[in-house]
């Protein structure tokens, strides 16, 4: 016979529904640890059908050393905002940025088949998957970046999650780098200074401000010249050090880095979400398919 108690003991453990529990406890004659494993089971499997979801929320975080040598941002999607908000989920994507500093995976692949650092004898992966059947949602790791530092790691995370930055520097202090981070969340550049910028990002770019140019009327001797004013305007926009710092637009980031002796070495910016497709339902339009 199954007791009250014990229900209440394995919902405990697992989080599984209550009928669920009272279900496998029955099935196994009240053996909590087949109880427990009969659950897993079935929330892989529940999981598993989970998987087509698509996954565009979630949070972005990060997570230093004590040292301040190694940092790692990363991002978890779920389906939901409300999950995002959950504090079991929360506490596991601040576990996969640990995760990523501590064992320097060298990509997600192998971030999933790593022993967790929380849960002794499973991987990663078997953790997101007992997260999936727990709290009802598809989630998957999306992506990280880590960076290993002479000088120091900093971090800066914005609107609970939405935002994540990582920057790596040398020379200067933590409140310089916050600074920096803060910039980058801010103007969202693409690349540190213009030599990072790709040689063929750069000669498309100028293809287009030449087209512009010409279609102004401009002849073509005059368009290259103008073209080379306007590539530095470019420049200003996608580049760290060349972008106007957010706190005093009088001066650009090169000079607040020149004014502290510091140089940043690498930026990681992630925003929760960029540029997955999520998949818009258009119910009136499923009724009509299935009357006609």
């Amino acid at each position: 016979m199954v007791t009250a108690s014990q229900v209440k003991d394995l919902r405990e453990k697992t989080g599984a529904g209550m009928m669920d529990c009272k279900k496998v406890l029955t099935e196994t004659d009240g053996d909590m640890e087949k109880a427990i494993e009969l659950l897993r089971e079935r929330g892989i499997a529940k999981a598993a059908k989970k998987s087509g979801r698509v996954a565009a929320e979630g949070l972005v975080e990060a997570y230093i050393s004590e040292d301040g040598k190694v940092g790692a941002i990363v991002e978890v999607n779920a389906e939901t905002d409300f999950v995002a908000k959950n504090d079991e989920f929360k506490s596991f994507v601040m576990s996969v940025a640990k995760q990523v500093v501590e064992k320097n995976p060298k990509d997600v692949e192998d971030l999933l088949a790593q022993e967790s650092i929380d849960e002794a004898g499973k991987t990663v992966k078997e953790v997101l998957t007992d997260k999936i059947a727990k709290i009802g949602e598809n989630m998957n790791i999306r992506r990280f970046a880590r960076f290993e530092s002479d000088g120091l790691v900093e971090k800066y995370i914005h609107g609970d999650g939405k935002i994540a930055v990582l920057v790596n520097m040398k020379g200067g202090d933590n409140e310089v780098a916050k600074d920096v981070c803060m910039q980058i969340a801010a103007a969202r550049p693409e690349y540190l200074n213009e030599t990072s910028v790709p040689e063929d990002r750069l000669n498309k770019e100028k293809e287009i401000l030449k087209a512009q140019t010409m279609n102004e009327g401009k002849p073509e001797a005059i368009a290259e010249k103008i073209v080379q004013g306007r590539i530095r305007k470019f420049f200003e926009e996608v580049c760290l050090v060349d972008q106007a710092f957010v706190k005093d637009p009088n001066k650009k980031v090169s000079d607040l880095l020149k004014e502290h002796n510091a140089e940043v070495t690498e930026f990681a910016r992630f925003e929760k979400g960029e540029g997955i497709e999520k998949k818009e339902e258009n119910f009136a339009e499923e009724v009509m398919k299935q009357l006609k």
